[in-house]
């Protein structure tokens, strides 16, 4: 009953268009903030950040990057990993090579570097789609990996290995510690969801989603391909670009080029799919179920008396992944978010069953 919306009148347009009408909600997205911004920060351990908060807001972010394309526009990619290698590549020569470069500005120049190349690989969308556009993805994954791999002069003398990133620097001040890494990845991801929330909502968004759900139908009531596809492209390569220099220099602190290789495509592509298609929220889900599993099949061996090996650990948590994977697409295509506004929307008439 604490769910209720009785009393809450909508009196205005943009009350009623408002990110969170129910009050509840915004109490709970207010409440969410003060403890990520505050509480955590303050009272988290460095395990905490390094190992769980800080990959899974680089993951979300990815997957947000992702989900733009897939879940938005309905364009199927599979290259994911080789945008973030872009934007890590590329945030990581800016600061080499020009001295004194904020890490801001880097990561913003890397976004639209990796926005460029998304968009010139998002070409052959306008032509073909479906199995033929992953295919055309997967191209730029396996690109991607080789020129990285052998262009010593992209990596800024050193073809293959990791490389320590460079000295980071935020508004003059040194990114040192776990807090500071966590809150700046925190503060880019709402920034970010912020943006993708009221893009999806305005009319780019409706261009997306109509290209989605009928693309034959969308162009015959004057929505474009080019206008449609390409910024879709050019938005989900340019957040993945960010997430792919936060994850160089922020989680990983060094790069080189398995870490952004099909596994990492692959895997995002499972984030959104497991967290919900077509949905911000879904993005979040997803990226804290694919960093929490791994730790959770590690130790429930453990907890129930059982001794396995570290290869059957592995394997057993790609096998969970891919039953979960076609659970979801069978029993719930929309993925964990969908379940998350089943709830809501029981509760907003529990306990009554009407």
């Amino acid at each position: 009953m604490f769910y209720r919306e009785n009393g809450q009148f909508k009196t205005s347009y943009a009350a009623d268009v408002q990110l969170f009408p129910i009050l509840q909600d915004r109490l709970f997205v207010i409440a969410m903030l003060l403890a990520t911004f505050v509480l955590v920060p303050a009272w988290g351990s460095d395990y905490l950040l390094r190992a769980l908060l800080i990959p899974f807001l680089i993951l979300a972010l990815a997957a947000l990057g992702l989900n733009v394309l897939v879940g938005y526009c309905g364009q199927i990619s599979l290259g994911t990993g080789a945008f973030m290698a872009v934007g890590a590549y590329a945030a990581f020569n800016l600061m080499a090579r020009l001295p004194g470069m904020p890490l801001l500005l880097a990561l913003l120049l890397a976004g639209l570097i990796a926005a460029a190349v998304g968009m010139v690989f998002g070409l052959p969308s306008l032509r073909i789609r479906g199995l033929y556009l992953a295919v055309a993805t997967l191209a730029a994954q396996f690109l991607a990996d080789w020129v990285f791999s052998h262009v010593a002069w992209l990596t800024h003398g050193s073809a293959s290995g990791s490389v320590t990133a460079p000295h980071l620097d935020v508004f003059g001040l040194a990114i040192e510690g776990p807090v500071r890494k966590y809150l700046l990845c925190l503060t880019l991801l709402c920034i970010v969801a912020l943006a993708v929330k009221n893009l999806v909502r305005a009319r780019k968004g409706r261009e997306w989603m109509a290209t989605r759900d009928m693309d034959v139908a969308a162009s015959v009531i004057g929505i474009s391909p080019v206008r449609a596809k390409l910024p879709a492209f050019g938005v989900s390569s340019f957040v993945a670009g960010i997430a792919g220099a936060l994850w160089a220099f922020v989680h990983l602190g060094s790069w080189e080029p398995a870490a952004f290789n099909i596994d990492m495509s692959f895997k995002l592509l499972f984030m959104i799919i497991i967290g919900g298609l077509g949905s911000v929220m879904g993005s979040f889900f997803g990226a804290a179920f694919i960093v929490l599993l791994p730790i959770a099949l590690n130790r429930l061996p453990a907890m129930v008396g059982l001794q396995l090996s570290t290869s059957l650990v592995s394997h057993l948590e790609l096998m969970v992944f891919g039953a979960l994977i076609v659970f979801f697409l069978i029993v719930e295509p929309h993925g964990l978010a969908r379940l998350w506004i089943t709830a809501k929307n029981k509760l907003r008439v529990w306990p009554f069953p009407h």
